[in-house]
């Protein structure tokens, strides 16, 4: 009886251990600031969730100690999925234009023009050298309609983390993705 109950002690002192007992800090990111550009509004456009490799498709924040090696930001994490988190911040940011007939994500039922598909390929903070964050997404506008690629850019930024800490890498990750959603917005109003 006695090791039966130390065993469903240990037990339950492990899950706490593996399945979160310490509390993480949870983060979001800002919508890009409004953005000006063409007026599109015979237009609509869909958002797909975007693509990223593995280290980047979780709720955890990367942190590149080199070229090759990573590591997450301790008790840290993104409010969800950094491609869901990223598909939810564009498309907010091209709501708030005003300037498009409708904005989606894909099962939302629009009859859509273009979709707006995108690959996550760094969005991190870099210790190697001066400690900055760095967000790069590659863009395709595709015509739903025929199934061609329109236009394509890669979108990069980086900003200087100030201080230490947690709160101050999410800052300088948040500052570097208003910057390069920003510039998507814009880029897309004026190539549809």
């Amino acid at each position: 009886m006695a090791a039966a109950t130390v065993l469903a002690l240990s037990a339950t002192m492990l899950a706490g251990c593996l399945g979160g007992g310490a509390s993480k800090d949870t983060f979001g990111l800002s919508a890009a600031p409004r953005i000006e550009g063409p007026s599109a509004k015979n237009r609509q456009i869909l958002v797909p969730e975007p693509t990223a490799v593995k280290a980047l498709d979780s709720e955890q924040v990367v942190i590149r100690l080199s070229g090759v090696e990573i590591q997450y930001l301790s008790d840290a994490r993104w409010g969800d999925r950094l491609p869901k988190l990223v598909q939810a911040k564009l498309v907010e940011a091209f709501e708030n234009t005003g300037r498009l007939g409708g904005v989606g994500k894909p099962g939302q039922g629009l009859a859509i023009d273009f979709q707006v598909v995108t690959d996550i390929r760094a969005f991190q903070v870099e210790t190697n050298g001066a400690t900055q964050a760095s967000v790069e997404i590659s863009v395709k506008l595709l015509n739903d309609r025929n199934g061609t690629v329109r236009a394509q850019r890669i979108f990069s930024a980086t900003a200087d983390v100030q201080g230490s800490g947690n709160r101050n890498y999410i800052a300088a990750l948040d500052r570097a993705f208003a910057e390069v959603s920003g510039e998507i917005v814009g880029w897309t109003l004026k190539s549809i």
